[in-house]
């Protein structure tokens, strides 16, 4: 079948027209087209359907039942073992009960992928079910550890759940495009490569919105993920199929992307752990992506899980593989003890969190504050030191960083659904709704303004590694803050198609800084009630207030916060984040 002429061929003959070699036009994605776009999508929505093992179909609840987190157990579809298995949150027991033969890596697996399938039918969370390739791939690891006693690696054995953009061999990526169905990956992304190495099993992928560049979860291949603990909020995104899939205890551990807040989001939406490394810790080479080759502010991996030790052991098990030497772009950083141990940080003993009430343009929701306060107060009673921090230039951020995203306008996303000319979704209300547009803009800029917008936020990030620095003079521990706490968003999980941003996370991409999620609390409408409110922080701010006008609409919905620590400082933010959530346990 012949090639596509579209923007994006058009584009790549330019690219390399310059070149005194020679040019070579980069491959352009070959794509089964059997008619038009909403033909390819009922195809590979028949196809995904019949993926899932009949005899794991359930009979689903009725729409008015909105927490589903219970149905997995109540299912029947689940052994005892099957339970204990999936509802263990402890992913190095896990991998310890897998090394020493106690369970099974076809059990383990055969859990997980029963969980995931019920959590998908409740959810509507995964976009590819190879389950049977999975079983082989976990036979092999026993046969492994059976005739050579010995281990494959240190995630031997571990279902590990990837989002609808880390290709593996074989496979279709669509990443939420009908352009993309019959894009089969011709190898292993880096980091697929690198599980595989340390004796993963990958069983399904997860969903996400069109585009990546929203907070929530939709598509019109895929459709809507719907949040497990109230199935009329959202789930978050854009690795929202990732956070449901967790949350349903349907996987241990899953790989998500954050270029604004995509996996923290997610992740605290769905009361979840969820680490934004700082840029190339892990590599992405080789995973498909909106706005590939924008490196103004990258998009990161980063690991979601219910236990904390498990996006330990991910970082861990990643950067011990030495990615450096099979992504260009990977920073040579092997995991650091002594940071984990918090040398630089009076060895966790006193610590000292800056807690940022607002960004100076949004106030959170009651829930959000609430969970600000328990957090507060069980670090001080746990012996650490709490200070206010207050914002510094946020909203100069926030424009520099929606500058940047939308430098090319909607280039880059036509050009793609120009294949088969689907719409373009310009907000997660639904196909029609054209009234918002997130991050979406018509409008480009010259390479000349990028220039200028960089060297903005590189100044910017100078002041802010200033004031940082001045902390010192608020501490009683003689250093700086050790790290910030800050809300994820300014609201638990929202309506669907309601999400108005992602500022409370995109402000520390744009710093490179590391930030790990951490669940806190729950909407309770009892504790919860709206704040009368007369004067605003911003346009914004009044908007997002008046979102808030009944709690029960929130009822159920996780709170979580984020700490935030420096650039590459992962080992030290996933210690502290131990410490924090320790303390808000008591």
């Amino acid at each position: 079948m012949p090639r596509p002429q579209s923007a994006l061929f058009s584009k790549t003959r330019l690219a390399f027209s310059y070149l005194s070699s020679p040019p070579t036009l980069l491959s352009v994605p070959e794509v089964k087209m059997p008619g038009n776009w909403q033909e390819l999508i009922a195809d590979k929505q028949q196809r995904r359907e019949a993926s899932i093992p009949k005899e794991w179909i359930i009979q689903l609840p009725s729409d008015d039942v909105l927490d589903v987190t219970p149905i997995p157990r109540e299912s029947g579809l689940l052994s005892a073992k099957e339970l204990e298995i999936t509802e263990l949150d402890n992913v190095p027991l896990l991998l310890k009960n897998l090394a020493s033969g106690e369970w099974s890596a076809v059990e383990v697996t055969t859990a997980f992928a029963k969980r995931a399938v019920i959590a998908h039918q409740l959810t509507n969370c995964l976009t590819e079910i190879f389950i049977d390739r999975a079983l082989e791939r976990a036979a092999w690891l026993d046969e492994q550890l059976k005739t050579t006693g010995k281990v494959v690696g240190p995630l031997h054995g571990l279902p590990i759940s990837l989002k609808d953009q880390i290709t593996i061999k074989g496979l279709e990526t669509t990443m939420g495009y009908a352009s993309w169905i019959g894009k089969y990956a011709d190898k292993d992304a880096t980091l697929t490569e690198i599980l595989y190495e340390c004796g993963a099993v990958l069983y399904v992928r997860t969903n996400v919105p069109q585009t990546l560049m929203y907070p929530e979860t939709y598509n019109l291949v895929f459709g809507r993920t719907l949040n497990p603990y109230n199935r009329k909020l959202t789930s978050g995104g854009s690795s929202g199929g990732e956070g449901v899939l967790i949350a349903m205890r349907g996987s241990p551990l899953g790989v998500g992307s954050d270029i604004g807040g995509s996996v923290r989001i997610p992740a605290a939406h769905n009361g979840l752990y969820g680490l934004r490394p700082s840029y190339n810790r892990i590599p992405y080479q080789g995973a498909v992506n909106s706005q590939e080759g924008q490196d103004s502010l990258p998009s990161v991996l980063g690991p979601l899980s219910n236990d904390l030790g498990g996006i330990k052991t991910f970082v861990q098990s990643v950067v011990g593989r030495k990615p450096w030497y099979k992504d260009p772009l990977a920073v040579r950083k092997p995991w650091v003890e002594e940071e984990y141990q918090l040398v630089e940080h009076g060895g966790g003993k006193k610590l000292c969190f800056g807690i940022l009430w607002n960004d100076g343009v949004i106030v959170p929701h009651p829930p959000v504050t609430r969970a600000l306060e328990m957090t507060k107060k069980a670090l001080l009673a746990a012996g650490h030191e709490v200070v206010e921090w207050k914002p510094y230039k946020h909203a100069e951020m926030y424009a520099i960083t929606g500058a940047m995203w939308t430098a090319g306008g909607v280039a880059d996303y036509t050009a793609v659904t120009s294949l088969s000319g689907e719409p373009l979704l310009y907000s997660m209300e639904g196909p029609d709704d054209t009234k918002r547009s997130l991050y979406l803009s018509q409008e480009s800029i010259s390479v000349f303004e990028l220039w200028e917008l960089q060297k903005k936020r590189i100044a910017l990030r100078k002041e802010y590694l200033d004031y940082w620095q001045s902390s010192v003079k608020l501490t009683g521990t003689g250093r700086p803050v050790d790290a910030l706490i800050s809300p994820v968003a300014p609201y638990a999980p929202h309506p669907h198609g309601k999400n108005q941003g992602a500022e409370y996370t995109m402000i520390w991409n744009s710093y490179d800084y590391s930030a790990c999620t951490f669940p806190v609390t729950k909407v309770d409408p009892s504790l919860d009630q709206p704040q009368p409110r007369s004067e605003f922080l911003s346009e914004k701010d009044e908007m997002i207030y008046k979102l808030y006008d009944s709690p029960e609409t929130y009822k159920n919905g996780p709170v979580s916060l984020q700490l935030v620590g420096r650039t590459l400082e992962e080992e030290a933010v996933i210690r502290m984040t131990e410490i924090v959530s320790g303390s808000l346990r008591g």
